[in-house]
């Protein structure tokens, strides 16, 4: 399954996974929602470019 994907391709996503959990233990646990938010934004945008610099290779 995962022979289709380069290794860093596999690292950004783990990345992306770790920093939405970080979101949600600012927001929930720390009770720090401006933050949450800020760190909740990086995600769509870190995955936005893994997907345009894939397009471009192409």
């Amino acid at each position: 399954m995962f022979s289709k994907f380069k290794v860093s391709e596999i690292l950004i996503i783990i990345m992306v996974i770790i920093l939405i959990f970080v979101s949600e233990y600012y927001y929930v646990i720390l009770n720090n929602p401006t933050r949450a938010i800020f760190i909740g934004l990086w995600p769509p945008t870190i995955l936005g470019l893994l997907i345009f610099f894939n397009l471009k290779r192409k």
